[in-house]
């Protein structure tokens, strides 16, 4: 498709090839078998800027194997709210971890050369892509979490806290930058000449950098896809009538020429057939498997939370397991939006991975039962004789506005962790992209686990329910008591949470305990 798409342009009168640009955001996550990364939350949970690079390296193969040389990623937003909508595409509400996470720039990217000019878009080869940094600036403020609303503070919070990854991302060589659709103090942001041009361009040296205008139509209400007719006759019909001058169509369309020198799309406009087996590859799987166990947080273990009553590590060898929820054995619930469709999927047979009732059955010993029941009652637990119980349940998939929740309540069945824990030793995995209500069960769970968004790789959750690693990750964000505490971060007055932000209980892999 792309290659066809990729002709037309190289057989028009000038020649010139087209970016063609897709929405990877974690992982290329768009096309079927691709390897699912962890939503950014999770990989903020991770603190290793380290594994989001290889991610990043991962990633761009992907993309380049399907013939697509540009990526809307990453999202470094500073999300301070979670009942945003968009909030699980953020690594943090510490901007210092986001800043960190940029790393995934060059992963995608290529390190840029030691004489490279600061602020200049940089490409490294048709086995990486070009990067987005999104959206400038400020849209993790919004108002109660809105999306698209009203980011109201001041503008030292807004470079304080929202501008230092933009910063980091410009000087690592970022090809583009997306302009985000909301407002900051009742301004909108496509409109802010004094931000976008004034200070983006000209103090962060940007001279020769792209600066993407994420589809103008949110200003004249033109959808490009829809009516993509309108949406090229309404800049050229401003230009004519000379509404926006030629000078500043000749700066854009500059931009817009470098990136695609520094690409090389003029020498290779087309896919590259060689890299096809890189989508969705063991090595890339892997490298996903990685980073869940890295991300993995351990709020409690033991209903006392003392040494005699540890749940976790799991046996393997036991007579009989439930698994139980209705997001344990459901593959697009456990990727989140962004996952084969926009507002992803349900099921188990729009892409390939593992779930966590599959990892589960491969993990224990052959001899152990495991048994699944989405929703069961119960008197069905309490006459099974389980040995413990795995709880799997969560948020349902969405993106951007249709995720924006006032009530941040997990998604029906959630009342099964009391059917299920007030019968039979449990353990409560959370499948989230944020911070949710936990605190009226919390008293009867055994073990409390949150996996985020974890991707397609749902062995890595069994990898340290069962210990053949260790528990090492740490709360990205706040966990709150109540909504009505909301907005709260770490330095706040009313800081009050049900689990502060860098909170994560660890424990030692089999490995270790040996060494030890």
């Amino acid at each position: 498709m792309i290659n066809g798409f990729q002709k037309g342009a190289l057989s028009s009168r000038l020649g010139i090839p087209m970016i063609y640009r897709i929405d990877a955001v974690h992982g290329h996550n768009n096309v079927y078998n691709a390897t699912i990364f962890p939503h950014n939350v999770g990989l903020g949970a991770t603190r290793d800027p380290e594994l989001v690079r290889r991610i990043g390296s991962a990633t761009a193969l992907e993309a380049r194997a399907t013939g697509i040389p540009y990526v809307f990623a990453p999202c470094i937003a500073v999300c301070r709210d979670p009942r945003w909508g968009r909030c699980y595409e953020s690594y943090s509400e510490d901007h210092k971890i986001v800043q960190e996470m940029t790393e995934i720039i060059p992963g995608l990217q290529g390190d840029i050369p030691a004489n490279s000019q600061k602020g200049a878009p940089y490409v490294g080869g048709n086995k990486k892509v070009a990067a987005c940094a999104k959206h400038f600036v400020g849209d993790g403020g919004t108002s109660k979490g809105i999306n698209e609303y009203d980011t109201v503070i001041d503008q030292q919070e807004l470079l304080s806290i929202h501008m230092p990854a933009y910063s980091d991302s410009i000087i690592k060589g970022v090809s583009t930058v997306m302009i985000s659709y909301f407002s900051w103090n009742g301004k909108k942001m496509h409109a802010n000449r004094d931000l976008i041009t004034d200070f983006l361009r000209a103090p962060l040296n940007l001279r020769y950098h792209f600066i993407h205008f994420y589809l103008i139509s949110k200003l004249v209400k033109v959808m490009v896809l829809i009516n993509y007719k309108e949406f090229i006759n309404d800049p050229i019909n401003l230009v004519k009538n000379n509404v926006v001058p030629m000078d500043r169509t000749d700066d854009a369309t500059g931009r817009i020429l470098l990136v695609k020198f520094t690409m090389g799309l003029s020498e290779n406009p087309l896919a590259d057939f060689s890299l096809v087996h890189e989508l969705g590859s063991q090595d890339h799987r892997d490298l996903a498997r990685e980073a869940v166990r890295k991300f993995v947080v351990l709020l409690k273990n033991g209903k006392n939370g003392n040494i005699t009553d540890l749940v976790i590590p799991l046996p393997k060898k036991v007579s009989k397991i439930l698994v139980v929820g209705s997001h344990a054995d459901n593959l697009g619930y456990q990727c989140g939006g962004w996952t084969i469709a926009w507002q992803g999927f349900s099921g188990n047979n729009y892409t390939i991975g593992s779930t966590i009732f599959g990892a589960t059955k491969s993990a224990v010993d052959s001899s152990t039962e495991v048994i699944y029941s989405e929703n069961p009652d119960g008197n069905f637990v309490k006459s099974n004789n389980f040995a413990y119980a795995i709880v799997v349940v969560g948020e349902h998939p969405f993106t951007e506005t249709a995720r924006d929740s006032p009530n941040l309540t997990m998604a029906e069945p959630g009342p099964i962790i009391s059917n299920v824990c007030e019968s039979v030793k449990c353990i409560v995995i959370l499948i989230t992209g944020r911070p949710i209500v936990i605190e009226p069960y919390i008293s009867s769970i055994d073990a409390l686990v949150v996996v985020w968004l974890l991707g397609s790789e749902g062995q890595g959750i069994t990898d340290v329910l069962f210990r053949d690693h260790g528990f090492s990750g740490k709360l990205p964000r706040t966990w709150f008591k109540t909504v009505n505490q909301l907005p709260m971060n770490v330095g706040d007055s009313h800081y009050d949470p049900l689990f502060p932000s860098g909170f994560g209980l660890e424990t030692e892999s089999v490995k270790e305990l040996v060494t030890r």
